[in-house]
């Protein structure tokens, strides 16, 4: 038998209904926010995320799902959303017309990853990036968005909030980070090693706990701080403060990216264990020059939909819809074209075999109608059809004609 590959899972009724129902939550956030949906390939240029995420990065180190395709091309899955944004963005020349843009996304990422709970190879991003604002309210607007989303699925979350400086603040900080981690440099991991070299700050983002420990007392960016980024950083949060978002400082907090500058933040779960991210994003103000496009200032956040499956508090199901049933073989027909007219209004379910009354009625329970309708030999030669509210229990026979 074959069967799915490790870690790209099937969805399926309820885990369906929970997927469509975020969906359409974070979509109807997101457009009340005034952003609009962009849908860019699954597949594209290796070279697009090496740029993009960083050479250091796990994602493009160990994660990608990489390939030459028959025109010899270096290509790969898309393993997140926002460089695909970016890169279509800049082709169609977006950011030479200036202005403002602000998009929305959903769909498939790849990553060759260890599967776990919440954490899959294939999995599904909802995600949003703004471009052409240099404001902090932006990046302010992008986390009570997240909010937004969370509240309204009834998904509680801690925020964590750190500043990353830019460039007049990070290199000076760079080299005080890189002197402090050289002392301990026999004691740290392999990785902490490598990205040493490629991209020093990830250092603290390492999952090792000996890591972690070493790390305890080195030197914190926000006490590196220029004046502008330091700026910023205070009046996000007083932003935040006056609009009742709470939030708790994580100086540890770099993302797990290289393109990310000044805000960054993540939402968290005490609820799914040590991997407890379940959205996070901030400012990445240099990637679409870095990527060839004139320079324009960028926000945006991601949200793993996978893993805020169980969190999400589904709202009490109602019944909707008609079951039309036959009791003869010759009321299938009837069934049929009641059926195809019906569903020009409302949501219809038809059972195309002859079965009696109980039966019927089983099975309109239990796909979940609210109304079940019969037709007998009776209803042929009457030209009516039975209807029973299953919510009410009410009934009333009618013409054809009326229904």
């Amino acid at each position: 038998m074959i069967k799915s590959l490790r870690g790209m899972n099937d969805i399926l009724s309820e885990d369906y209904e929970r997927f469509t129902y975020f969906i359409k939550i974070a979509t109807n956030v997101a457009q009340r926010y005034g952003f609009h949906f962009i849908e860019t390939p699954l597949l594209e240029e290796t070279a697009l995320f090496k740029r993009s995420v960083g050479e250091s990065s796990d994602i493009v180190g160990k994660e990608m799902y990489q390939f030459i395709d028959k025109g010899d091309n270096d290509v790969c899955l898309r393993p997140e959303g926002t460089a695909g944004v970016v890169r279509a963005f800049i082709q169609k020349k977006l950011d030479k017309a200036g202005g403002i843009h602000r998009y929305f996304y959903h769909g498939s990422m790849f990553r060759y990853e260890r599967p776990q709970k919440g954490r899959l190879r294939q999995f599904h991003q909802f995600g949003v990036e703004s471009f052409g604002v240099d404001s902090v309210y932006e990046d302010a607007a992008m986390i009570m968005m997240v909010s937004d989303i969370l509240k309204e699925l009834g998904i509680g979350y801690r925020l964590q909030l750190n500043s990353l400086g830019d460039n007049n603040c990070m290199p000076s900080y760079r080299t005080k980070l890189i002197n402090f981690v050289k002392e301990c440099k026999d004691d740290i991991c392999k990785d902490c090693t490598r990205r040493l070299d490629t991209n020093p700050i990830r250092v603290l983002d390492c999952k090792n706990e000996k890591c972690q420990t070493l790390y305890k007392n080195a030197p914190k960016l926000l006490n590196c701080l220029c004046d502008s980024c330091e700026d910023d950083f205070t009046s996000l949060k007083k932003i935040l403060q006056n609009n009742g978002i709470e939030y708790e400082i994580d100086t540890n907090l770099v993302r797990g990216l290289d393109y990310y500058s000044k805000t960054a933040f993540e939402f968290v779960s005490d609820n799914i264990g040590s991997q407890s991210a379940i959205a996070g994003g901030g400012r990445y103000d240099k990637l679409v020059e870095f990527l060839d496009g004139r320079p324009t200032p960028a926000v945006g956040f991601a949200m793993g939909i996978e893993r805020l499956m169980e969190l999400i508090v589904m709202p009490k199901r109602s019944r909707e819809g008609y079951y039309i049933g036959a009791m003869d073989e010759e009321a299938i027909d009837i069934v049929m074209s009641l059926a195809h007219k019906k569903r020009k209004t409302d949501k219809v379910i038809i059972d195309y075999k002859a079965k009696n009354f109980k039966n019927h009625i089983k099975n309109a329970d239990k796909v979940g109608v609210k109304y079940f309708c019969i037709i007998g030999s009776n209803e042929i030669q009457s030209g009516n059809i039975t209807i029973k509210n299953l919510d009410d229990k009410t009934e009333q026979i009618i013409k054809h004609e009326e229904f």
